[in-house]
Parts: C-alpha cells; sequence; structure tokens
C-alpha cells in the first residue's frame, strides 16, 4: 500500500525526495507524508490529486498529508515482504568467539544482533552465508596455556585459566617473558608438549561453542569457519608484500592510518590488524560475495576503520574491503559495571542464559526469548542496562510478552478446532475475508490497523539493519491483540468466524516475526 502512495505523489509531484511512514498515532491515519513540504506545495493541492486505490479518505493537517485506508485495505491478507537482496549473495560474520576463553556478554550480543540480520536479509531475497571467524592463537592462548602448563589452576575452565594468565602477565615480567615464549611456539608449532595442550584445549572450546550456538538458534555454515591460525599467515605475506603502504617503527610495521595501528609486532608475529587483512582475502578465496557484514562491539569502530583503509590500498583485498561493512554493538551492563571476560567475576553470556533459564522455571526458550528481546529492543549500537527481572515480565515490554501473546493467538485457535470453529479466509492463500457488516465490524479496529504494518517494518529493518524495528512493531501487535482479546468474546462471540481469521493473522505475523528475530515461538508456556 506504501508503495502506491509513493507512485501516486511521484507522478503529482516529480522530481521531490519525501517519505511516506506510518504517522505515530492511528488517529492521524494509516500512512502520512512530508511530500507537500519538502516540494514547497500547497498540501491541499497536492491532496486533491492524490485518487489511489485502497485509500478511504486523504486529509491535510498543517504541511501533512494524511492517508486513511478503506474498510477492504484493512482486512488482513498475507502481506508481501519487498524482495530488497534479491540476487545478492551476502556474508554476515558474527558471535567470533575465541577458543581458551569464555563465551562472554559481548558474543551474546553479537549473536542475536547477527542471527537476526541474516535472517532478515534471508527473508528479503538474499542468499546469506553465516560467517564465524574465531582467535584461535595469540596471547589470550598463550596466557591460558601458561596458566594450565605451570599448574595455577586446579580443575579450572579454559577461561577460568585465560583469567589466571592475563593477570600474570600484566603483572609479572618473568611470567609475561614466558608466555610470550608459549605465544611464539604456538604459532611455530615447534613443542609438542604445548602443541598436545593447544589441541585438546581448541578442540574442546571449539565443541562447547557448538552447544550454546544450537540453544541460540544459530547453525553457521560449514567450511565458514575462519580461524586466525589460517588468516594470520595470510595477512603476514600482504603486509610483507606492500612496504609502500606499511612501514618499520622500532622493529614492528605499522600502517599510518586515522590512528597509527601496528600490524606486525617486533617478533615479527601478525597482530589482529594484519590477521583481519588476511580474512578478508581468505573470504575472497572462499566466495565471490555482494557484500560482507561483520558484527562486533562498538568499541572496535576505530580500529576497523583503520584495517578497511590499509586494506583499501592492497590491490589484493582492495575490492573485498569496498565490499565490506561493520555493524556495531554497544555494550550490555549490570549494576553500572561494564563485562569483561579479562577479568574475574564475570557474568558471561554462558551463565546469563543459565541463570535465567532457572528464574524461568527451566524454560530455556522463554530465557533465550527474554535475552534477546532485550538486546534487539533498541539500535544496535546503543548500551543495554540488562534487567533479569523485567526481560521476563510478562506485562509488556519483553520477550515472554510476545511470547506468551503468540501461545494466547495458538490456544485460541486449538480450542476453535476442537469445536468445529474454522475460518473461511485463509491468509496463507493470499485470500481476504469476505466483505458484509454481518460477517465483520463496519470499522476497522485498531488490531486491524496495526497488522496492515508489518511489512513495512521487516522492509525497514532489512534496508537499514536494525531488528529492533521489528521488535517495536511486533510488541505493538501484541499489545493490541491482547486488547482486543480482552474486550471480545472470539469463541461464541457475534462475529466469532472473523474473530478466529483475526487470530489467525496475528499467530501468523507474531510467529513469522519472532522467527526473523531469532526468538523461540513456544507452543505453551
Amino acid at each position: 500500500m506504501r508503495e502506491r502512495i509513493e507512485q501516486a505523489i511521484k507522478k503529482a509531484l516529480p522530481g521531490v525526495a519525501f517519505v511516506v511512514e506510518r504517522p505515530r498515532a492511528q488517529g492521524h491515519g494509516d500512512y502520512s507524508t512530508n511530500a507537500a513540504l519538502v516540494g514547497k506545495m500547497d498540501p491541499q493541492v497536492l491532496a486533491d490529486k492524490l485518487k489511489i486505490e485502497g485509500v478511504e479518505k486523504v486529509e491535510v493537517v498543517g504541511k501533512f498529508i494524511n492517508f486513511f485506508l478503506s474498510r477492504e485495505e484493512l482486512t488482513p491478507k498475507e502481506q508481501k515482504i519487498p524482495q530488497l537482496y534479491a540476487g545478492k549473495k551476502i556474508m554476515v560474520e558474527y558471535t567470533d568467539p575465541n577458543p581458551f576463553k569464555e563465551f562472554h556478554i559481548g558474543h551474546l550480543m553479537s549473536n542475536a544482533i547477527g542471527e537476526s540480520i541474516a535472517r532478515l536479509l534471508e527473508f528479503t531475497g538474499a542468499e546469506v552465508i553465516r560467517a564465524n571467524y574465531q582467535g584461535d592463537v595469540g596471547p589470550h592462548v598463550a596466557k591460558t596455556i601458561w596458566a594450565v602448563k605451570n599448574h595455577k589452576v586446579a580443575g579450572a575452565s579454559w577461561g577460568e585459566a585465560y583469567v589466571v594468565g592475563n593477570n600474570a602477565y600484566e603483572t609479572d615480567e618473568v611470567a609475561k617473558k614466558e608466555i610470550d615464549e608459549i605465544n611464539a611456539k604456538i604459532y611455530s608449532r615447534s613443542d609438542k608438549e604445548l602443541n598436545k595442550m593447544y589441541d585438546e584445549g581448541r578442540k574442546f572450546s571449539l565443541a562447547h561453542f557448538e552447544k550454546i550456538y544450537k540453544v541460540l538458534g544459530t547453525e553457521f555454515e560449514e567450511g565458514f569457519y575462519f580461524f586466525e591460525s589460517e588468516t594470520g599467515p595470510k595477512g603476514l605475506v600482504l603486509v610483507q608484500n606492500h612496504p609502500e603502504v606499511f612501514e618499520k617503527s622500532d622493529g614492528a610495521v605499522v600502517f599510518h592510518g586515522e590512528h597509527t595501528r601496528v600490524f606486525v609486532t617486533s617478533r615479527g608475529l601478525p597482530t589482529y590488524e594484519s590477521k583481519d587483512l588476511g580474512l578478508l582475502q581468505l573470504k575472497k578465496e572462499k566466495v565471490d560475495l555482494d557484500k560482507s557484514i561483520t558484527v562486533t562491539a562498538n568499541e572496535q569502530s576505530d580500529y576497523f576503520k583503520v584495517v578497511l583503509a590499509a586494506a583499501r590500498r592492497l590491490p589484493e583485498v582492495a575490492d573485498m574491503a569496498e565490499k565490506t561493512e561493520h555493524v556495531s554493538h554497544g555494550m550490555m551492563r549490570f549494576a553500572e559495571s561494564k563485562m569483561s571476560s579479562r577479568t574475574g567475576n564475570v557474568i558471561t553470556g554462558e551463565s546469563l542464559i543459565k541463570e535465567l533459564t532457572k528464574v524461568a522455571r527451566g524454560r530455556e526458550d522463554v530465557a533465550v526469548g527474554a535475552i534477546k528481546y532485550t538486546i534487539l529492543k533498541q539500535g544496535s549500537n546503543k548500551n543495554i542496562i540488562f534487567d533479569p527481572e523485567k526481560s521476563l515480565s510478562l506485562e509488556g515490554d519483553s520477550g515472554p510478552y510476545l511470547q506468551y501473546a503468540l501461545v494466547r493467538a495458538r490456544a485460541l485457535l486449538r480450542k476453535a478446532k476442537e469445536l468445529g470453529v474454522e475460518a473461511e479466509g485463509l491468509i496463507g492463500d493470499s485470500k481476504t475475508w469476505p466483505s458484509g457488516p454481518e460477517r465483520r465490524p463496519s470499522s476497522a479496529l485498531p488490531l486491524e490497523r496495526t497488522l496492515v504494518h508489518y511489512a513495512d517494518a521487516v522492509e525497514h529493518a532489512a534496508k537499514e539493519m536494525e531488528p529492533h524495528y521489528v521488535t517495536t512493531y511486533l510488541t505493538e501487535l501484541a499489545a493490541a491483540f491482547n486488547g482486543w482479546y480482552a474486550q471480545e468474546k472470539v469463541i461464541g462471540g457475534e462475529r466469532q468466524d472473523y474473530g478466529i481469521f483475526l487470530t489467525q493473522a496475528v499467530e501468523r505475523t507474531l510467529s513469522q516475526g519472532l522467527t526473523l528475530l531469532g526468538i523461540p515461538t513456544p507452543e505453551e508456556m
């Protein structure tokens, strides 16, 4: 419907950049435009020119024009989702936990955002490749292995061992030297004892991460798990082959971009920066992409600017740098404390899921829904204060609130089926409900006026790669459905069949929308 309105305005007012959007209040219509304002045209004159199928009334308010859809147009029907990315092959790289360390809150946020973006892109036509880039070599591995090798931990997890090793590295010069030596030996695979410890730790960590991915509903494509042990050597060669781009400084190799960053250490080892250059090359070798999206914390935004600036000057990966987009996310905080895997007393992503599952009476699907909703209910770049109690509330603005609305709709449909009550109109078959005041209310319900905007919300979220537009929409839909349900006697009521028909539309929309967010869709709660 929005496209019809846009086309009519373009015909009446060509060459003007305007927007058609949903008004904040339903009393201002179903759509509104600023076309007269930006086109410097009398809004009433423009409104009089607009004759649009499906629009019952056009109203001028100040410089804006509001559109009220007809009763037929507001009757729920299957909505076509614009295929914005049809024919595009897009890689979404996200989560990126490091073996030998804990799966922390940042990984949980990256996973929730990245998975939802991947689903939105798929739903709007793209062929999506889910990728995961993990640091299986580097100082963090050496710190962990040093702690285990020197019996500094007893029965601890690899993540706990990392904390001990990291503290020693920062406070003990002898330990620092030993850890640096271990790091070099791991790169060269020159020590059998270290190799064995490394192989065992890496295998255990990766297997453990797979269990967490399963809980979160993510399945990365086989062959698209990238590792720093692969990208490091490639990045090192790229840096060495381009002395015109990089220069030596105090024994290291640096790049002078917006900020000066080290790409090769004085010990000749690749840094994260050069590994990311190698990652660009490895992605290019694996598949021909139209776009590559990387989801990480916003504290890495300046880092990516420098790495991509360097990459654009390297013929081997310049094209990949242009195709790469960094989607950043904020931090999750608890009681004003920034979470970090580098210190003790950490609430990890895994422990948060477990603790919330306990509070949710063992319902892991509800706990995951609560966490993902909290992450996805606002712009990705914003920080989050996580409140466990609010996240599990059934009173609104939570994942369980949406899940419960879906469960209520499904329960109502099951009951209707048991009683032999079935709606004639089938949303999935693109059929509208038969017209006539005896079959439906003469005036559109707030619920119907909300349902009509689902496709717009999905399109907006996919275009901006911001899942929160879908989250906000579904929350409003659930509230409209619950409000209608509280006032309407659906089964046995005056318009029983139409009530079931509306419930079908709500169930389908909530189910599909929650799936796009990666939030579980339970049958019962």
